[in-house]
């Protein structure tokens, strides 16, 4: 009787051990956790919401740094929301970089503004003056003369800086002063039109014999080329003659 009672007391034992042991860790074991939406929120309301769905949250933080976002705010998650998981999970909340990187300075002298202000956007500058100088040379004209930070100088993103850009100033016409065109070897038409073209005159037109030049070139001019002379003066031209 002893022999058979001794088994039973022990399949009866392990019965009460499964039920009480065994069974509820294979039911949690086999349970599910669905992620909540918790993108958007500060990272405490997010971990909260979390540990409501019996999940638990792990800091994360962005690559790049967002000059728009908190640096609290929940900016993504991983697994995304609605995603199906074991209870106790960790759910990693990427929150904003908190850094704000640091650049060094580009030199913009020489660059027009619209390059100089896109330049410093990309790094996270901000302009805050740009002011007019005058200039006598139209190259200068629109272009960067000098900075408020130096080149190479490192900068926190969205640091000030200043520019000072070059704008030509026009002179009255009655004082403007031009350049006179080089005009030897153009036909006469040619010439006249090149001279008006350049905010000169014609002036006199003389003839002179030659046996090296066609006939109605120009040989001559007075001014001579490349001289600075006030707008509108005439300009003289001698032109080779025929010789018949």
């Amino acid at each position: 009787m002893k022999k058979v009672l001794i088994p039973l007391v022990l399949f009866i034992l392990a019965l009460v051990a499964a039920d009480k042991f065994l069974l509820p860790y294979l039911t949690e074991s086999g349970s599910r956790a669905t992620v909540p939406e918790v993108r958007n929120m500060t990272y405490d309301m997010a971990e909260r919401e979390l540990r409501k769905s019996g999940l638990k949250a792990m800091k994360s933080y962005n690559v790049r740094y967002l000059p728009d976002v908190p640096p609290d705010q929940v900016i993504d998650q991983v697994p995304e929301a609605g995603s199906v998981v074991k209870p106790g999970r960790s759910i990693i909340l990427v929150l904003n970089r908190q850094e704000k990187p640091s650049f060094p300075m580009p030199d913009l002298v020489g660059r027009t503004e619209a390059e100089a202000r896109q330049e410093l956007e990309r790094i996270g500058m901000v302009v805050t003056e740009v002011q007019a100088q005058a200039v006598s040379q139209p190259d200068q004209n629109g272009r960067v003369l000098s900075q408020s930070v130096p080149s190479a100088v490192v900068l926190k993103y969205g640091s000030p800086v200043s520019l000072i850009v070059g704008r030509l100033e026009q002179e009255p016409v009655g004082l403007r002063r031009v350049v006179v065109p080089d005009v030897l070897g153009m036909s006469a038409d040619q010439a006249r039109g090149v001279v008006v073209r350049n905010g000169l005159s014609v002036g006199r037109i003389s003839y002179e014999h030659s046996d090296l030049l066609v006939p109605g070139t120009v040989i001559s001019q007075k001014p001579s080329a490349n001289a600075m002379v006030q707008f509108g003066q005439p300009v003289d031209m001698a032109v080779a003659a025929s010789s018949n």
